[in-house]
């Protein structure tokens, strides 16, 4: 973890949460991850007239992502619209877990935690490869 600058992915959060279309909630919010391929990824909350169509910063995020061929995610953050750090929502870690290198660790607001703490016991690929 000491190679990784957290500063940095905190200040792309931040980028990237002004960036953010919250007309709705009013609650811009920034995601930055640092991934495999060395890359910083960023992304940002769009709101929708149709709250179910609105995009979470960590859809916006895992698309960019992909998009760039970034590779998995290594470490990530998330900001609210005073740069306070946020913890993902139950629907966003396993979003996370999805596209997350073994060991991915997160700045959450109890500290720093891997994928796996913030989501115990997870539903992924592997999951569906053994039934």
């Amino acid at each position: 973890m000491n190679d990784i600058n957290w500063d940095a992915l905190r200040q792309a959060a931040n980028a990237a949460m002004a960036k953010a279309y919250v007309p709705y909630s009013k609650f811009p919010v920034g995601v930055a991850a640092l991934t495999t391929s060395g890359q910083i990824i960023s992304g940002c909350n769009v709101e929708n007239a149709s709250y179910g169509l609105t995009l979470c910063a960590e859809c916006s995020l895992v698309s960019a992502a992909t998009m760039a061929e970034a590779g998995k995610l290594v470490a990530f953050t998330c900001v609210d619209g005073s740069g306070n750090i946020l913890m993902p929502c139950g629907r966003c870690r396993q979003l996370l877990f999805e596209h997350a290198a073994p060991g991915m660790v997160l700045e959450t607001v109890s500290g720093f935690k891997t994928i796996q703490e913030v989501l115990p016991d997870a539903f992924g690929p592997s999951d569906l490869e053994t039934r």
